[in-house]
């Protein structure tokens, strides 16, 4: 009965931006993490905000009237070159900070634009 039950994939993370923030957001995520926006359905564009993808990862950036950036919560995003991603968002002025609290784990933390935590860290190798 369980493995009926069982969950496949996560879909998209959703974070929270203030109102009018989508440009700031579009220079960090598409530019700087290098992802691309993707279209969000018509009922929802009216909303505001906006969508991103790299590979399969989506982050939907929702405009919350009440906003309060997510410091403690985040995405923890995979990728293929950890210290070239580190390199590039440093250089537009994200400062990562490294965390080796989990033995074999290499990771960083850093904070968009609007101050909400994104982890990215690199698959060990062996």
């Amino acid at each position: 009965m369980a493995s009926s039950l069982a969950m496949l994939a996560i879909d998209h993370v959703q974070l929270a931006i203030p109102a009018g923030g989508e440009e700031v957001c579009r220079r960090f995520y598409i530019e700087v993490l290098g992802m691309s926006e993707i279209p969000k359905p018509a009922i929802l564009a009216a909303r505001g905000g906006l969508w991103v993808q790299s590979g399969a990862v989506q982050i939907h950036l929702g405009v919350e009237a009440d906003f309060r950036p997510a410091r403690k919560a985040h995405p923890a995003i995979v990728v293929a070159n950890l210290d070239a991603l580190a390199t590039r968002v440093s250089d537009a002025g994200h400062a990562p900070t490294w965390d080796g609290s989990i033995p074999g784990l290499r990771r960083f933390f850093v904070s968009d634009p609007h101050g909400n935590r994104i982890e990215f860290m690199e698959p060990p190798h062996g």
